[in-house]
């Protein structure tokens, strides 16, 4: 039925405004109004109800009686109930079934009046058929069965539920097992429900759908208990997801899938695998009959995937994977749901020196990758990504014999020579050594800069340290071989000064020859000077040139042969092409002219020939 009673009046509301006095209310209110008196609960309205029933064609007050409709209109019903006149009922305690009210209809009305002061009967819908609910309502309050309503519209703490036709009061607390987020969504909705409290005076109805659950949930509770064994396969529901596991309702109580049990692939979040709400058969791992705490499992459905997997998987093969994780040394690649095997990073590039597997792979990535070794007692598989492609160093010699020309580009520079690349992955060294036949290279940054192309020889290719020598000089022609063409003893020539060393000067000659000037050659006058004071790279000084060795490639200069030669005196040379000056009138060599006979003769013992560390 549609909601037609009149809405609930608040608990706290004076009781003496609900009474009138006697000689104008009717027997039935009345009879609700000493309700609360257990002798007249227990017979007066036993014996008014039994009347009612009994006579309806008695036409007492306080009765249920039945009537025709006369007329409807749009706000009230006239209804014909064999009086002298037709009594009145406002249109809307019909609810919603006033839409369909037609003349000639039969309804049941209740008869509060014989008369007013207009001579027609006092009639009432609503309370007619609260007066039919109320008996139902009763009997299942007293043997507390549920019943049925539909949730109309929500109030203040709660939602108002029609209970054929008579409103009751929801909590929001009673709704539901957990509470409800969306009240709205769930009004027009139909439940069960059952009643937790009713005073018919008041027309008071309480009910709770919770406690209804509860019940409900503990009988499935208790039978589940009792039939519950390790192993067996259940059907669940995802009740919550927490970081770790999920919590499954087995219908009345929870067990909980830990996120290792979820899957025998990757699980990084339980999320990811399963939704709230979702149903789905799982398996009792473990179970506590005591403490009724219940582990369950999700992979133990299928098959333990590492059974065979020699078989599945054997060294050499080549399989196809997808990159599930990459870390600093390596990736992680899955061959199938619960195996993943991984890729060390030595494995990624025959020619690439990878600094990181993120450099070659990306996660998701589809690729194919040959078994290096299966352990299936530890479920460990090494991969390799290389292994599919052909190693080029093992043709390499034949691709590049030794003493091929080619181009090269410069991938980096070290302090002892140039990475140059040959080809794509592949570098070979040009140390400075090999740079140039006529100049001692320090740095190869003297020569070249990153980023250069140059042309190189090949000069050894060692496969099984993987190593490449280059040469940038035998490019060229040894030109230590016609220096005399160039260059005879005695030959006076002006040097630039390329490097101020500890031990003397190391000087650019023309046609790209490099010479040395050793400190005994250079005067003693200037002795006992830092050399840095005296010499400035780039200056171009005269000097004779003393010694040529073509075996050794060696060019020995002299400055103080070419002022003797001349009869130069040393001052007026150096003041004239050095960097000296004078302090009080007096020549700085002169002053220091004792102290520079000694340091002469000390450096004209040591050998022409330029150390290692003054020429690298």
């Amino acid at each position: 039925m549609t909601e037609q009673a009149a809405p609930p009046t608040k608990d706290h509301e004076d009781a003496s405004q609900d009474e009138e006095p006697r000689q104008k209310v009717s027997p039935f209110v009345r009879m609700m109004q000493d309700e609360e008196d257990e002798d007249l609960h227990g017979v007066e309205d036993e014996e008014m109800l039994a009347l009612i029933e009994s006579s309806t064609d008695n036409m007492e007050e306080g009765r249920i009686i039945r009537g025709k409709v006369v007329q409807v209109s749009e706000k009230e019903v006239l209804v014909d109930v064999s009086l002298k006149a037709e009594g009145i009922v406002a249109i809307n305690e019909f609810g919603e079934a006033r839409h369909e009210l037609k003349a000639g209809d039969e309804i049941e009305v209740f008869l509060d009046q014989l008369e007013d002061e207009n001579g027609r009967p006092v009639l009432s819908k609503q309370r007619a058929d609260f007066i039919r609910v109320w008996d139902r309502i009763r009997a299942a309050y007293d043997n507390e069965e549920p019943v049925e309503g539909v949730l109309k519209k929500r109030i203040k703490g709660g939602v108002i539920a029609n209970l054929y036709g008579v409103p009751a009061f929801l909590p929001g607390s009673q709704i539901d097992l957990k509470p409800v987020k969306n009240i709205e969504a769930i009004l027009g909705e139909s439940f069960e429900f059952k009643i937790i409290k009713i005073n018919k005076r008041r027309r008071n109805i309480v009910v709770s759908r919770r406690k209804l659950l509860e019940e409900r949930r503990k009988v499935l509770r208790d039978r589940i208990l009792v039939d519950l064994e390790k192993g067996q396969i259940r059907k669940g529901v995802v009740k919550n997801i927490t970081d770790f596991g999920a919590f499954i309702d087995l219908g009345g109580i929870d067990g909980l899938l830990h996120i290792t049990d979820m899957s025998w692939g990757r699980v990084t979040h339980p999320s990811n695998l399963l939704t709230i709400g979702q149903e789905m058969d799982i398996k009792i791992l473990e179970f506590d009959r005591e403490r009724e705490r219940i582990s369950l499992g999700l992979k133990q459905l299928d098959p333990y995937p590492w059974d065979n997997i020699e078989l599945k998987y054997p060294e050499g093969s080549v399989a196809c994977g997808r990159v599930v994780s990459i870390v600093d040394y390596g990736a992680f690649v899955e061959l199938e749901k619960g195996v993943e095997g991984l890729i060390h990073i030595s494995e990624m590039s025959w020619t690439r020196n990878v600094r990181h597997p993120s450099k070659i792979l990306t996660v998701n990535d589809e690729v194919n990758i040959k078994v290096l070794r299966v352990d299936s007692q530890n479920e460990k598989i090494s991969l390799g990504l290389k292994q599919v492609e052909p190693d080029p160093w093992e043709t390499l010699d034949e691709q590049f014999p030794i003493g091929t020309r080619l181009l090269g580009k410069v991938r980096n520079l070290t302090n002892f020579g140039a990475f140059v690349e040959i080809m794509e992955g592949i570098d070979g060294l040009v140390h400075i050594s090999d740079m140039s036949w006529t100049k001692r290279v320090r740095h190869p940054s003297e020569v070249v800069k990153k980023g250069d192309e140059v042309e190189v020889v090949i000069l050894n290719i060692d496969k099984e340290n993987r190593r490449i020598s280059l040469g940038m000089k035998q490019v060229g022609d040894d030109p230590w071989s016609n220096v005399t063409s160039f260059f005879n003893v005695g030959d006076e020539v002006e040097a630039t000064i390329h490097r101020v060393v500890e031990k003397g000067l190391v000087v650019d000659l023309p046609h790209n020859y490099e010479g040395f000037v050793p400190i005994s050659q250079i005067g003693q006058q200037a002795s006992g000077r830092k050399l840095a004071d005296l010499f400035k790279e780039s200056d171009k000084i005269p000097m004779k040139l003393i010694e040529i060795d073509p075996l050794e490639r060696r060019i020995v200069l002299s400055i103080r042969a070419y002022t003797e030669d001349r009869n130069q005196p040393e001052e007026e040379y150096l003041r004239k092409h050095t960097h000296i000056q004078e302090v009080g009138g007096e020549s700085l060599g002169a002053k220091l002219s004792e102290a520079l006979a000694a340091k002469s003769q000390e450096a004209e013992e040591e050998s022409s020939e330029p150390e290692d560390d003054a020429g690298e």
